[in-house]
This record gives C-alpha cells, structure tokens and sequence, in this order.
C-alpha cells in the first residue's frame, strides 16, 4: 500500500538491496510432481507426536514427570513437533493439509540454524493454540529434487502453502512473529481476550500487539479494526469490551467506549491511536510506530526493515561502543522525526550488513562512523560529511525533511591528467571535464568487473593515437562502479557516448560492439555533421 515502485535509475542501490537479501529469496509456488518411491509410509504427524510423548513418559522414573524442562529439552521436543520431508512423504504432507509452512534450509547455512530453533519454538505454540498449520522442513542438501520442486531456491527459505499452492513468506524471524503471521494466514487476525488470566498469559508470549476495545463487536469502527488486522502480517491484534482488561494490557489507558493502541518492548512502550477509525489509517500508525525509535539491522530483521519504504531511512554505521554514546540524544531526534524517519543502527563490524551501505557511498574501507539516508522513493542517497554528533545528526536529518540537503554521488579523488591521451573522469570532475566542456568528447564508462570492457578500452586507446593532435575531439574515460553523477544513467557495461561540443544534454551513443574502424567512421561522421574537421578513416 506504502511502497514505492522501484525505480531502473538506481540499479546499484537495487542489486545492493536485493543481495543482502537474498537469504530470504521469496518462492514462487509450482503444482508438486513427485513420483512415489518404495518405502515404508510415513505415519501421521500427530501419531508422531503421541509416540514422542509416550516414549518421554516411559523413561521418567516416577514423579520425575513435574520437574521442569531443560532449554535443550524443550527444543529437542519442539523439533520433533515439526515434520522433516523427504522423497516419500512431501507430496502427501501438501497435498493432505490445508495450511503447511516449509523451512528449506541447510545443514552448512548458519542463518538457517539460527532461524530452527525459533521455528520448532513457533510450532510448539501454534500447536498449543489448535492452529490447523502443520509445520514441516526440508533437508535441501539431502533432498534436492525436492527441494527444486518445491521451488526453494535460497536458504533458509520459508514458504507456505494453502491447499498444495505456494505462497512467499513475509513475516518477521523471531518465534512470536512466525506464530503471528501463521494464524493470520490461517483465519485467526484477532485474539479475542475475556479475563484478566487470558490477558496475563498472553502477556507473557506477546512483547509487541495492538489492543481494541470495543462495548460491542460490530459497527462501522469495529469493521475498519477487521480490516486493518486482516491486512497486517506483523503484529498480533487482540481485542476486549472490557475497559479493566484494556488497562491491563495497556496501562495508560483512559476511558472510553472505543479505544486503540500499540504496545511494544521499547522505550516508547504505550502508543494510542488518536486518528479517526479506518483501516488505512490504522495501518499507516502501525507503520509510523511499529519499530523501535532506533533499530538495531540484524540478518533476521533486514527484510521487514528494507520493506518500510514509505519513510526516509538514516543508518548510523558505527562500532557499537560509539554508538553508545548517541543513543540517548538519538532517541530524543527519532522522537521529532518519527513520522518522517526511520533511524537503523549498522554494526560496521558486521561485514555483510555493514559493507554493501559503505560501498553506496564508496567508503568501503572506512573505520569510522558514517551517517547515510536513502530515499526508496526518489532512489537518492544523502552522506553525513561532517562529524558524526548529535547536533550534526539532527541539523542533517532536518535538511532532509526540508529537501535542503544535497543528494551524494560517489567520487575518486581527483586526478592528474597531464599529458594523459585519454582523460581519467571522476565524480567531482564530471561536469567540468564534460558539461561544461567545449569540445567534443568520447567517453568511455566502464566497471572493473565488466568482462568486454578491456575490449573497449583498448579500442579507446587506438582511437586516441589516431585522432591526437585533433584540438576539438577529447577522449576520455570513467569508472562507474566508484563515481557517480546525476546527468550519467548508465545501466550496460561498457558505454560509448559521444559528446558533441554544442550538445552535452544529448550524447550519442556508439556501439560497443563494432570494430575500431568502424568506431573511426562513426566519430568522423559525427564530427562532419557538425561541420567539425575530420581525419581519414584508419
């Protein structure tokens, strides 16, 4: 509903985005075609369960039955909740339940490790709550045919299918939020709580919701809090007629006979909604308020991080003791900003978090904390080029509110270029060097990862030598992967374009494809079009 279409000019910052996301490739679903193999059937997952159980039961000595479970007990029996595929038992597994989540992951995938735990932990609660989800996994490395069919692609990957049909995970990766998003593709948006025992065990499991309360459960305000939880995938919605039970659960409740809030485990624990009752306007303060006033980028949260698109993003890429020294005054700028900003911390340690935000701005190797915002909808990107405090952050974040801030394109220094017979173009010299230039220029864009660019410019560098000492015909040459300019959109490696003295709005481009001499011909032809002086094709 917020986010933004994306936009071909910035395909860096796209490429950047979706490889730091590509843990969480999404799927897209295809009808299962498994042969059957010979072997013995797979029983059901709840006589699975049972036997687990009675085997536990057989060898408790007796008593040993009350005695609470250990951390590793608990996930030993919370796995074996969740039904591991194989050859035999997929197509049976999704073509006999309505609702089934599959994990693809595997056993050398670190993300995929950290993420089973919480979603044996997810299964066990969703199995405590009657969901009709069956929760299943798949050894992608083991089975790999499997795995394809299913369209697992990327690990961990998470996909959930509805009557034998796929469909992308898009929730968050902690148990709680896995459970929220399964009952609300499940039929169950709103958990409705009648006790103060219901809202003091629910209490217990939920650390972020959105409470309603209501005399009655109808009417036109009722519909539109339907709506919006319907339309939410992230956070529990729960609802009461009762204003005791509403003060439970949100303690700086004041009465009255409808009422909306968000709770959440932040310093900005109690928020109420103040706006008139619609379902766009629910989710719009859910969006504005759902995160911390500064969040933490982990790999587990990057992709409901990167999805809020809808604001400006600020990263504060520091080491963590330095960024402890901020966070306090950085609370209190987040709090002025907050419908506006969304302030994310990167531990600049963390190579593969950290690396690809420095890369954008071409501070790959910087040790220091830098300050950067993207603007998803505009496709710009902002640098904090002064030192990194309180009042620079803030007087920054307010110029980017007010559009007085500048956008930034990457730069190498500036070069020497004398007595060079192809010029070294940079960021910072590209309007002086070409814009602003009266004579006609061929330039050369390239990237050092690009294969047939070495092709080009030794090309470039024969044009040169047969054009020198031709006063009005410059050749010249940029690196894109280091320098950028808002006048230079290129998305092909290499490029040609011809600049013509009296039309640098316009450039030409020549074919990156044809020989040298046909490169010579077309430069002559340009330049007699132009009433310019010509050389002999080589």
């Amino acid at each position: 509903m917020y986010t933004p279409k994306p936009s071909s000019r910035f395909v860096l910052f796209t490429l950047i985005l979706l490889l730091l996301l590509s843990f969480l490739a999404p799927s897209i679903s295809s009808e299962l075609d498994l042969d059957d193999e010979d072997g013995d059937d797979m029983e059901g997952l709840e006589e699975l369960i049972a036997l687990d159980e009675d085997e536990d039961l057989q060898q408790k000595p007796e008593g040993a039955h009350h005695e609470k479970q250990s951390e590793a007990e608990f996930v030993s029996k919370a796995q074996r909740i969740v039904l591991e595929l194989n050859n035999d038992n997929t197509k049976r597994a999704i073509d006999g339940n309505e609702y089934v989540l599959v994990l693809g992951y595997t056993p050398w995938c670190a993300r995929s490790a950290e993420l089973m735990p919480k979603f044996a932990e997810a299964a066990t609660a969703l199995k405590e709550l009657g969901s009709p989800l069956l929760m299943a996994k798949i050894d992608a490395e083991r089975y790999p045919k499997v795995a394809s069919t299913l369209e697992i692609k990327g690990f961990p990957t998470l996909l959930l299918f509805v009557n034998g049909t796929s469909q992308p995970y898009t929730g968050g990766f902690s148990a709680e939020e896995l459970v929220i998003w399964a009952r609300k593709k499940t039929g169950v948006p709103i958990m409705r709580i009648s006790s103060d025992a219901e809202a003091r065990h629910f209490l217990k499991k939920h650390s972020m919701f959105v409470v309603g309360l209501f005399d009655k459960f109808e009417g036109s305000d009722y519909d539109e809090f339907t709506k919006a939880a319907e339309m939410d995938s992230e956070i529990q919605f729960v609802e009461t007629n009762n204003a005791e039970i509403a003060k439970h659960l949100f303690p700086d409740f004041k009465p009255t006979s409808v009422f909306l809030g968000l709770v959440k485990s932040e310093p900005e624990k109690y928020t109420e909604y103040e706006g008139s009752f619609s379902t766009e306007g629910i989710l719009q303060f859910l969006d504005d308020n759902k995160f911390p006033l500064t969040t933490v980028l982990t790999e587990l949260n990057a992709a409901r991080v990167y999805s809020n698109t809808n604001k400006l993003q600020v990263l504060i890429i520091a080491e963590p003791d330095d960024f402890k020294k901020l966070v306090e005054p950085l609370q209190d700028i987040a709090r002025k900003f907050k419908s506006k900003i969304m302030f994310i911390f990167v531990d600049i340690r963390e190579e593969n978090l950290a690396k690809p935000f420095l890369s954008m701005v071409g501070l790959e190797e910087s040790k220091d904390s830098v300050v950067v915002s993207f603007n998803y909808s505009s496709s710009l990107k902002y640098l904090l080029e002064s030192d990194t405090t309180p009042t620079s952050i803030e007087d920054f974040c307010s110029g980017l509110v007010s559009g007085t801030v500048s956008p930034y394109y990457k730069s190498q220094p500036i070069p020497d270029n004398k007595n060079m017979s192809i010029l070294t173009v940079v960021g910072k010299t590209f309007d002086e060097l070409i814009l602003n230039s009266p004579e006609n220029i061929l330039l050369e864009i390239y990237t050092p990862w690009c294969i047939t660019c070495e092709t080009t410019s030794k090309q470039m560098e024969k044009l040169a030598k047969h054009f020198k000492g031709l006063d009005n015909l410059i050749f010249a040459r940029i690196d894109a992967s280091l320098n950028e300019h808002p006048k230079l959109q290129v998305d092909d490696y290499p490029t040609l374009f011809f600049y013509l003295a009296d039309e640098k709005t316009n450039p030409i481009p020549l074919p990156t494809k044809s020989s040298t001499k046909e490169l010579a011909a077309l430069i002559n032809k340009n330049l007699k079009e132009h009433n310019r002086e010509i050389r002999d094709e080589l």
